[in-house]
């Protein structure tokens, strides 16, 4: 491990990366690029081609192109830190989930597996050697916050909680109805499990949803819709700010979100 990935490694258990596995590679860095002011460069190649989108020089997510012969949804992946990327595969199985992928070397940038909680939300675990993941947050184009869109948070909150170490912190509202909850390490919020129950698209399932920072939720909708994606769910006030749920023009879902804090 180099001495910069030792510095800024993250705690196990923090989203740390999210990327996109998409149909069309230039397309799709197209629409981003245009969305979020997004620029390029090569990412390891080692599962086809891939690149790291970057903001200012520095890495925000990745876009991978998935073989022509897979037909596989068209999805964004959060990715959580481990500092043993075997052992919590092996916490991931033992507590009910299943380990898809890996975990296997991604080059010299760190070790990856792909994996799904108990209901069937696909995330990746990420332990870090020269790639330390997300390097720029809280500005316009970056990730800024991941919640996992399930049918109810009382099973699969115990899984992340029992594999990652995660505190769980339920949102309480008057009507008692709403069922949320943050996932916290050392007091301090990482990501959330949101409960949905009927609510959950039949297209979709359990899911993990990432949330992008906007400077302008409806202009940025609005763009979304000129660039060929499609508005999935509209402007509207939320826990984290002003949202929107929106896809790109290949039906990856991502939501966009100006957030209230300064």
């Amino acid at each position: 491990m180099t001495e910069a990935a030792e510095a800024t490694r993250r705690p196990p258990g923090t989203p740390c990366w999210s990327s996109l596995m998409a149909h069309g590679l230039g397309t799709t860095e197209a629409f981003y690029a245009d969305l979020f002011g997004w620029e390029y460069e090569p990412g390891p190649q080692p599962f086809g081609p891939y690149v790291r989108a970057l903001l200012d020089g520095r890495e925000v997510a990745g876009i991978g192109e998935m073989p022509p012969d897979r037909h596989l949804p068209v999805a964004w992946t959060t990715y959580l830190a481990t500092d043993d990327a075997d052992t919590t595969a092996e916490a991931i199985r033992s507590c009910g989930g299943t380990v898809a992928v890996g975990p296997l070397d991604a080059g010299s940038a760190g070790r990856v597996a792909i994996c799904s909680d108990p209901l069937g939300a696909i995330f990746g675990i990420w332990q870090a050697e020269e790639h330390i993941g997300t390097e720029l947050s809280g500005v316009p184009g970056t990730p800024v916050w991941s919640e996992l869109v399930t049918q109810d948070t009382s099973t699969v909150g115990k899984f992340y909680e029992h594999v990652f170490g995660h505190e769980a912190e339920t949102h309480s509202t008057a009507s008692g109805d709403f069922d949320y909850v943050t996932l916290l390490l050392d007091g301090r919020p990482v990501a959330a499990v949101h409960g949905v129950g009927r609510s959950l698209p039949h297209d979709r399932g359990p899911h993990w949803m990432t949330y992008f920072e906007v400077a302008d939720t409806d202009a940025a909708a609005d763009r979304v819709s000129a660039l060929g994606g499609r508005i999935v769910s509209p402007p509207h006030e939320g826990i984290r700010g002003r949202l929107a749920t929106v896809a790109d023009p290949e039906g990856a879902v991502f939501t966009i979100v100006h957030t209230d804090a300064p």
